[in-house]
C-alpha cells in the first residue's frame, strides 16, 4: 500500500507560511520597519503605493548586508538574531523567527538592494514568488533598501478579501506609529501615493508623542514614573477630562515592543475609578522596562501578546504609579498632609505683638444729607421737621382725598346683571373634544426607558433609544443621498483639533458630512474648521459624534458610496439618539412616537433590532387568569 503523507515544496510551505504572517499589507510594513530598527537605522523611510497592495518600500541607512546575507535571508528559520533555544528568553530585538522575508517573498516581487558601510560595493537582488530572478553588484548607499510590489499577486483568493485602500492604509498608519512611538531616537518618515503623510523627526518620547497625535495632545498627557526590581515604568497618561469614547491612543510597550493587554488596561481603568464618565477611554503611552528573562514573547504569532511571570506585582504596580501621577499633578484629589511654607509666619514678625488698628468715625456724616424729603408721615410730628428747612407741611397735603371720592357710591351702582359672561356651553365645546382626543392618544414614560401608549387592541411598548436612531437614520441616509440637509451657521466658526491619521479619514469623509449639513471653512493637517451644523446638532456634541464616527469606520470602511452613507448614517444615529433614562416631555414622546410611524421601516432599528413590541387584550387577561 502506497503512502499517502508527503512532504510539501518549498514554495507551498511559504505560501501556507505567509498566510499566517501576512494577513495584510500593514504585516508587511511591520515586519520590514522592525528590521530596519533592528539593523540600528537612525532614519527610516517608508513609501506606499495603493495602501501597500501596489508597493511597499522601506529604506534605512543601518549595517546593510553583505552578499551572502542577502541570499541567506530569505531562507526560512534564516535569522541573525538568536542562536540557540535559550536566547528566546533573552531576546532585544524585534524579530527573532527568521519566517517573515521568506514568507513575503512567496507572495510578492521583492528587490532588495543593500550594502554594508565598510564594503565599497553592495547587493541588488530580485526574487518573485520565492523563485530567485537576479543577483548582481551595484553602486549603493550604505544601508538597506527593501521593495515590495504587487502583494498577493499569486493568491488572488487573499487579494481579492483585502478591504478599500482607507482602511488598509488605516492599519499601516497604526503599525507604523506603534514602531515610531517605541523609538523616538530614530527619524521616520512616511509617504503615500506621492504624499507625505508624517515626518517624525529624532525627538524625546513627550514631543514624538505630540509630533504624531498633534499639537493639542501636549497638554492632555500627565508624566508617569515609577522604578521598582520588577519592572520600571516610563510615559505618560491622559488627564481624565480628555478622555474619549474609543480605545485609539493605548499603548503598552515592554522593552520598546508594542503589546495588547486586557489585564494590564484593567489596571489603567483602576486607577481611574471615580474619575472618568461611563463608557470613557483615557489614553496612555506607558514604556515598561523589564528583564528579558521574566517575560515570554513567543505566545503570539504576530508578537503583540506577553506572558509576564507575575502578573499580579504588574497590576499593583501599574495601578498605583498611574493613581500617584494623578495625584500627583492635581488630576484627582488626594490627602495632602504636607505643610505648606508659603502660610508659614515670616520670622521678622514672629516676636511682634499685633497692633488694634485704629478706627476713624465721622460723627457729622449724614447719609440722608442730600435726600429730597417728601415723605407725608412727617407731618405728624406737630409741624417740626428733620429732613431739612425746605420742607413744607402743606406741599404733599392737596388732592390726596380725591383718591378714595366716590368709591362707596360706585360700588352701590355697578347692575351685577349688565355684566357679560362666556357661555358654558361655548367654554366646554373649545376643551371636551381636545381632552377626549388627547386621553385617547396620551403617552406615558416607563423607567425613563420605554414609551407606553394604549392603542385598541391593548397597549405599544416603543424603546426610546431605538425608536430614535430609526429616526434619525432614515433622516440622514435621505439628507446624504439627496443633498438637500439644512444646515444652522454657527455664530463664531468652531475649531476642532484632529491628529493625521484621523484628517486623513475626515478627508475620505468630507463630501457625506457636507451632505448631512456640517460646512467646512478650512482643513489642515491638524485642524477642521466648520462654520455650520446639521439642525439637529450642538456644539458640543460635534467632536463626540465625529470621534464615535471614525472609530466606527476606521475598521470596516465599505468602498461604495452608498455603504459609506449608511454607515456614516448609522454612526450619527447613534452617536444623537436620546439615551436610555433620559427624561422626555410628553410633547417629545409624541414627536417620537409620531416620527416613529412615519418612517419606512418603523419595526426595526438601524441595527436589525426591535424598536416595539404590543401587548394585546388577550395577553393581560392571560396574566390575570386563574
Amino acid at each position: 500500500m502506497s503512502s499517502i503523507i508527503q512532504l510539501l515544496p518549498d514554495h507551498v510551505a511559504n505560501q501556507i507560511a505567509a498566510g499566517e504572517v501576512v494577513q495584510r499589507p500593514a504585516s508587511v510594513v511591520k515586519e520590514l520597519v522592525e528590521n530596519a530598527v533592528d539593523a540600528g537605522a537612525t532614519e527610516i523611510k517608508l513609501i506606499v503605493k495603493d495602501a501597500g497592495k501596489t508597493l511597499i518600500q522601506v529604506i534605512d541607512n543601518g549595517k546593510g548586508m553583505s552578499e551572502t546575507d542577502a541570499r541567506l535571508c530569505f531562507e526560512r528559520h534564516a535569522t541573525s538574531k538568536i542562536r540557540q533555544a535559550e536566547d528566546l528568553f533573552s531576546l532585544h530585538t524585534k524579530g527573532f523567527r527568521g519566517e517573515a522575508l521568506a514568507s513575503i517573498a512567496a507572495i510578492a516581487h521583492v528587490e532588495l538592494k543593500t550594502k554594508q558601510d565598510q564594503e565599497e560595493l553592495g547587493t541588488h537582488l530580485i526574487i518573485e514568488g520565492g523563485k530567485f530572478i537576479s543577483q548582481d553588484v551595484a553602486v549603493l548607499p550604505k544601508g538597506t533598501s527593501f521593495s515590495v510590489k504587487n502583494l498577493f499577486f499569486n493568491i488572488p483568493a487573499r487579494r481579492n478579501f483585502l478591504k478599500s485602500d482607507t482602511v488598509e492604509f488605516r492599519h499601516i498608519v497604526d503599525d507604523f506609529e506603534r514602531v515610531a512611538l517605541a523609538h523616538p531616537n530614530i527619524h521616520f518618515v512616511l509617504t503615500h501615493n506621492g504624499s507625505e503623510m508624517c515626518n517624525l523627526p529624532i525627538s524625546n518620547a513627550r514631543q514624538r508623542i505630540v509630533n504624531v497625535f498633534g499639537g493639542k495632545t501636549n497638554e492632555k498627557l500627565v508624566p508617569v514614573s515609577e522604578s521598582t526590581e520588577i519592572v520600571e515604568i516610563q510615559g505618560f497618561v491622559g488627564k481624565p477630562e480628555f478622555a474619549k469614547k474609543n480605545r485609539g491612543e493605548q499603548f503598552f510597550f515592554v522593552n520598546n515592543r508594542f503589546i495588547k493587554s486586557p489585564y494590564l488596561h484593567h489596571a489603567i481603568m483602576a486607577a481611574y475609578d471615580g474619575l472618568l464618565k461611563d463608557g470613557s477611554q483615557p489614553s496612555y503611552f506607558l514604556f515598561l522596562d523589564v528583564p528579558p528573562h521574566t517575560i515570554d514573547i513567543n505566545i503570539h504569532p504576530t508578537k503583540t501578546e506577553i506572558k509576564f511571570d507575575d502578573d499580579q506585582s504588574m497590576y499593583a504596580i501599574i495601578r498605583s504609579s498611574v493613581k500617584h501621577s494623578l495625584g500627583q499633578f492635581n488630576v484627582a484629589p488626594v490627602l495632602d498632609f504636607e505643610r505648606d511654607a508659603s502660610l508659614d509666619i515670616p520670622y521678622e514678625y514672629k516676636d511682634k505683638e499685633s497692633e488694634t488698628p485704629l478706627i476713624q468715625v465721622d460723627a457729622n456724616f449724614n447719609p440722608f444729607a442730600d435726600e429730597k424729603p417728601a415723605r407725608s408721615f412727617s407731618s405728624s410730628s406737630g409741624g417740626s421737621h428733620a429732613f431739612g428747612s425746605g420742607y413744607k407741611k402743606e406741599s404733599n397735603q392737596p388732592g390726596w382725598e380725591s383718591l378714595y371720592v366716590g368709591l362707596t357710591t360706585a360700588t352701590d351702582e355697578i347692575d351685577v346683571k349688565e355684566i357679560q359672561f362666556e357661555s358654558e356651553e361655548v367654554t366646554g365645546s373649545l376643551f371636551e373634544e381636545s381632552a377626549v382626543e388627547t386621553s385617547s392618544n396620551k403617552t406615558y414614560q416607563l423607567q425613563k426607558k420605554y414609551i407606553v401608549s394604549p392603542i385598541k387592541s391593548g397597549m405599544l411598548i416603543i424603546s426610546q433609544k431605538r425608536a430614535h436612531q430609526r429616526i434619525l437614520y432614515e433622516q440622514f441616509l435621505t439628507n446624504i443621498t439627496v443633498h438637500h440637509a439644512a444646515s444652522q451657521q454657527l455664530l463664531f466658526p468652531l475649531e476642532l483639533h484632529f491628529s493625521p491619521s484621523e484628517m486623513i479619514m475626515l478627508k475620505e469623509l468630507r463630501t457625506s458630512l457636507e451632505n448631512t449639513g456640517f460646512v467646512f471653512s478650512a482643513m489642515t493637517t491638524e485642524i477642521v474648521v466648520f462654520t455650520g451644523l446639521p439642525s439637529n446638532v450642538t456644539e458640543s456634541e460635534v467632536r463626540p459624534l465625529l470621534e464615535e464616527l471614525l472609530h466606527d469606520l476606521q475598521g470596516e470602511l465599505p468602498e461604495s458610496s452608498f455603504s459609506q452613507s449608511d454607515r456614516i448614517a448609522k454612526s450619527m444615529a447613534r452617536s444623537l439618539a436620546v439615551k436610555t433614562g433620559a427624561y422626555l416631555t410628553e410633547k417629545e414622546q409624541e414627536n417620537i412616537v409620531n416620527a416613529l410611524f412615519a418612517c419606512k421601516e418603523p419595526n426595526i432599528s438601524p441595527f436589525n433590532k426591535p424598536t416595539f413590541i404590543t401587548l394585546g387584550v388577550e395577553d393581560l387577561d392571560k396574566r390575570f387568569a386563574l
